[in-house]
């Protein structure tokens, strides 16, 4: 087994702010993403340039910002938020949702569309190959904040023991006082690999050559909810909420499902249409 490196949340401090590893994670998958795509912006057409895409990046992080935490507040703690509504302005107390962040993503780019005359659908297969290098960095930020922990194993040699010294770990160790938790499963990391760097390689490649209009976004979509479902077969659910339907599904997985079937359907509708419609996005 082995014991979790203890790594510090807080990156650095400029006089009384605190700069936490998460952000700078996501900010890392934010530049990395928007390079990839200036690389490709040939491919929306001559009137596209870096200040326009600066322009649509702006917008995408204001829809994972906004829709990532308003989906946090509804899906994952509302009766909480409700008790307390200035509480949802505490962004720096953690509580973000992919799924409310990709909802967010989908309104900034109708509307950013409708600014630059441009239909969503274009901008969506464009930016899909590079969102899971934004939650790649993520799921990093989650390991190294010590959250999101897998279940207990004894038998997967990689599985972790916490330290039960640290605050941030009393609910992994169920007692206050020194030594080190059972050993839990990385579930953080696995997602990683699944939703970061599998889903990045695919996609990426997928969309190196031409494909149907919705093929790129639809099998992000389809890919994505696959692996979440399975990985939240290994995570512990949100204490606040347990296991919901059936007693032994996470909202994360309630919330993908959804992603599996829409995904599916739009794949099946880009390759129904005709080969003239095929575009390299």
């Amino acid at each position: 087994m082995l014991r979790y490196p203890n790594l510090d949340p807080i990156a650095l401090h400029v006089g009384p702010i605190e700069v936490h590893w998460y952000g700078l994670m996501y900010l890392c998958g934010i530049v990395l993403g928007w390079w990839l795509l200036s690389r490709r912006l040939h491919r929306l057409g001559p009137d596209w340039n870096q200040d326009r895409l600066l322009d649509l990046a702006f917008y995408a992080v204001l829809g994972v910002v906004l829709g990532g935490r308003l989906g946090y507040v509804l899906f994952y703690n509302l009766p909480y938020y409700a008790a307390d509504p200035v509480r949802v302005f505490e962004v720096w107390d953690g509580g973000m949702s992919f799924h409310g962040g990709l909802l967010g993503v989908v309104v900034a780019m109708a509307l950013f569309g409708r600014k630059v005359k441009t239909d969503v659908v274009t901008l969506l297969d464009f930016i899909a190959p590079v969102v899971p290098l934004g939650l790649m960095a993520g799921r990093i930020g989650n390991f190294i904040n010590g959250e999101l922990w897998g279940k207990v194993s004894y038998t997967i040699p990689w599985a972790m023991r916490l330290p039960c010294s640290e605050s941030r770990f009393f609910e992994y160790c169920g007692y206050v006082g020194p030594g080190w938790s059972a050993p839990y499963q990385p579930s953080q990391l696995y997602e990683m690999l699944l939703e970061g760097v599998v889903l990045f390689v695919v996609l990426f490649t997928y969309s190196h050559k031409p494909r149907p209009r919705l093929a790129v976004a639809g099998l992000f979509a389809l890919l994505y909810g696959i692996f979440r479902i399975a990985a939240e077969f290994i995570r512990l659910p949100d204490p606040q909420l347990g296991y919901l339907a059936f007693g032994w599904l996470t909202m994360g997985q309630l919330l993908s499902i959804p992603m599996v079937v829409v995904g599916a359907a739009m794949l099946i509708l880009a390759y129904r249409k005709p080969a003239a419609t095929v575009a390299a996005v």
